[in-house]
């Protein structure tokens, strides 16, 4: 492994470690803070998944969840442990997490308003490089990329194995 990623990802997931320790340990005044962003987001999952799956409602549950995948997502980015999948999973959390904790544009107060843009624009640059760690294949080819040549292999096979049984016919 790269010593660039050996070192980005801890450095990357530090933030996210330690912000799901505060979202697990301050739940109930963080919810306070996130209830306008869980209000339209809770109906939406609810609308998006199957009836049988039960979505929460309640602002705390949310925070919980948000601290909880932030942990343990945060862990397996700094230990390499499925690193775009985590990367992913953080980039998940953190778009709602930011529009719920840094609304800068609700601010009335100069000073407050530019504390709050300062985060957001902090989360915005650590949703870039949880884009960047989530699209990195360490130098191997992607998904995408193995499947289009995995296609062109098979029928490269398959024409010459058509070829060997002709010849061996006649």
């Amino acid at each position: 492994m790269a010593l660039s990623r050996l070192l980005a990802r801890p450095l990357l997931a530090s933030y996210f470690l330690a912000n799901g320790v505060q979202d697990l340990k301050d739940a109930p005044e963080r919810a306070k803070e996130a209830a306008p962003v869980t209000e339209v987001l809770a109906p939406a999952v609810a609308n998006a998944t199957p009836p049988s799956v039960k979505v929460p409602q309640d602002p705390t549950t949310w925070v919980r969840i948000s601290g909880a995948l932030q942990l343990a997502a945060g862990a397996a980015l700094a230990t390499g442990k499925a690193p775009r999948l985590s990367a992913a999973v953080l980039g998940a959390t953190l778009l709602p997490s930011t529009a719920a904790h840094h609304r800068f544009w609700e601010a009335s107060d100069p000073a407050e308003r530019k504390a709050q843009l300062v985060h957001f624009a902090k989360n915005l640059s650590l949703a870039g490089g949880l884009l960047i760690a989530s699209l990195d294949t360490a130098g191997k080819p992607g998904v995408a990329w193995r499947a289009k040549h995995a296609a062109h292999d098979a029928k490269r096979e398959a024409a010459l194995l058509g070829t060997r049984a002709k010849a061996r016919i006649s």
